[in-house]
């Protein structure tokens, strides 16, 4: 029996180890009597996360105004979590197998707790940036033990979709409320105040998890350390080396020595994860051609619309001239609607194929970028951007689920848990490496300062998100629609 994928609102995805064929597993005999706290538990933790990485959109504006970050050194304040929380998910993953997935959920809690507070303490550049970074390594551990932990302490059938119904609701508005919530507290108190916020949550998290969460069973094995070091490494050099071309040039030394280092990081990666014993990312996993498609697709979708939430929240900002609580209700139309639609996709693919939803999906989000990217100084919130993120939201509904499914159906049950967090993984390091390009092609139209040249960005980066939209939609075309000629995919 195939395992089962369960899904977040952002996208990110875990499965459930099989269980021998007609058997159904039951919850982990450990587990307590409390599943309504224990999930409680998960999903306020799993909340931070996901607050975390969408509260610093509307501080960006603040944040460069405090610490005089220049447009292209902004940018690594979330690539240097996204860099490292995807770099780091498959090895967070292994440890919660090796150690006990409370015991590491608890180290993680405690990381990001005090990661935060660093964050929010920061007093120069390389503070904030290099307090990101390990603020990514709470995440990458935090995340797969949550989820793990969810799994074994809900049986499957009822108990276990009402519980991951209710972690998917909470996930997603996460995403949506950390652009209200860091408005909020940027315009009333500081940017620095949301992140000192997961201080007190995680200190209160770490005291229930310690009482009431089950302890799971370890399995053996080891570390794939260097797979997880060079894929990390590789992908920061890449970004690195992107990021500095808008403003040394792309002959640069400086910009050509990173890129070529992260080549041959990522080269070596390959080489290691073939001849390792217990690979981080087993290579057997691209040999599908459907699930390759989804981690393309995925990897150019994600990056597209990580460039969409980092320019347009600073486009309304210095445009407009909204505070930062108005500009995260400002994404709400695109938010909500996006709610509606993730919560009838599972209705959807009873009527439809599954490659007719993502594609639907993707095209509506190509149409909305395409028509959000025509902003300038004059654009109308209403009919410029507001009805474009209708579309977008709408797009990202129907897109995630059957993606997500694309890219770990048909996998082996001992390979069930790399395929769960290369999903993850893609979907990060695909937002780093985007973004890095967004913004260099961004520095590319700069006029000088002002809103002006906010808004020339602004509308050069979401161009270059539409192009990745219509890259994903190519790749989908080409690899996964072939593979899929049923009327009809009832699974997820």
């Amino acid at each position: 029996m195939r395992a089962a994928p369960t899904y977040d609102g952002t996208g990110d995805v875990a499965l459930a180890q099989s269980a021998p064929p007609m058997a159904v597993r039951a919850p982990d005999p450990a587990a307590p009597a409390r599943p309504t706290l224990i999930l409680t538990i998960i999903c306020v933790s799993y909340f931070m996360v996901i607050l975390d990485n969408s509260i610093v959109f509307t501080g960006l504006p603040q944040i460069r105004s405090d610490m005089g970050f220049s447009e292209t050194g902004l940018s690594w304040i979330t690539n240097a979590y996204v860099l490292v929380f995807g770099g780091l998910l498959l090895l967070g993953a292994r440890a919660g197998d090796l150690f006990g997935h409370r015991r590491v959920f608890l180290f993680s809690l405690v990381v990001f707790a005090l990661t935060s507070l660093l964050v929010g303490a920061a007093q120069a550049q390389w503070w904030l940036i290099g307090a990101r970074a390990l603020q990514g390594v709470g995440a990458a551990v935090l995340a797969p033990s949550a989820l793990s932990l969810l799994t074994r302490s809900f049986a499957e059938g009822r108990a276990r979709n009402r519980a991951m119904a209710a972690y998917s609701a909470v996930a997603g508005l996460g995403a949506a409320l950390g652009l209200v919530v860091g408005g909020l507290v940027a315009d009333l108190i500081s940017w620095r105040a949301g992140f000192f916020l997961n201080v007190p949550v995680g200190i209160a998290m770490v005291a229930l998890a310690v009482r009431f969460l089950p302890e799971t069973e370890r399995r053996g094995g080891r570390f794939d350390v260097a797979g997880a070091l060079l894929a990390t490494a590789g992908s920061t050099a890449l970004v690195f080396g992107i990021v500095d071309a808008s403003d040394i040039g792309w002959t640069a030394p400086a910009t050509l020595i990173p890129l070529v280092a992260g080549v041959v990081m990522l080269a070596l990666f390959v080489l290691v994860e073939r001849r390792a014993a217990q690979p981080i990312v087993p290579l057997r996993l691209f040999a599908d051609r459907e699930r390759s498609g989804a981690y393309v697709t995925r990897m150019l979708y994600m990056g597209a619309m990580i460039g969409f939430f980092f320019f347009t929240a600073q486009f309304v900002q210095s445009v407009y001239h909204w505070t930062p609580l108005q500009a995260g209700l400002a994404f709400l139309p695109m938010t909500l609607v996006n709610f509606v639609f993730a919560v009838q996709v599972p209705r959807l693919l009873e009527r439809a194929s599954r490659p007719q939803v993502l594609t639907t999906g993707l095209a509506l989000t190509m149409v909305g970028m395409v028509w959000l990217s025509r902003l300038d100084l004059h654009t109308s919130y209403l009919t410029g951007v507001a009805l474009p993120m209708v579309l977008i939201g709408a797009g990202q509904g129907l897109v995630l689920a059957p993606l997500t499914s694309s890219g770990v159906d048909g996998v082996a049950p001992a390979d069930a848990g790399a395929a769960s967090g290369l999903v993850n993984t893609v979907h990060q390091i695909g937002s780093a490496l985007s973004l890095s390009v967004l913004t260099a092609v961004a520095a590319s139209v700069s006029t000088g300062h002002g809103a002006a040249d906010i808004a020339a960005r602004s509308g050069a980066a979401l161009t270059g998100s539409a192009v990745l939209l219509a890259l994903a939609l190519a790749a989908t075309l080409t690899l996964i629609v072939p593979t899929r000629t049923r009327p009809h995919e009832r699974s997820l």
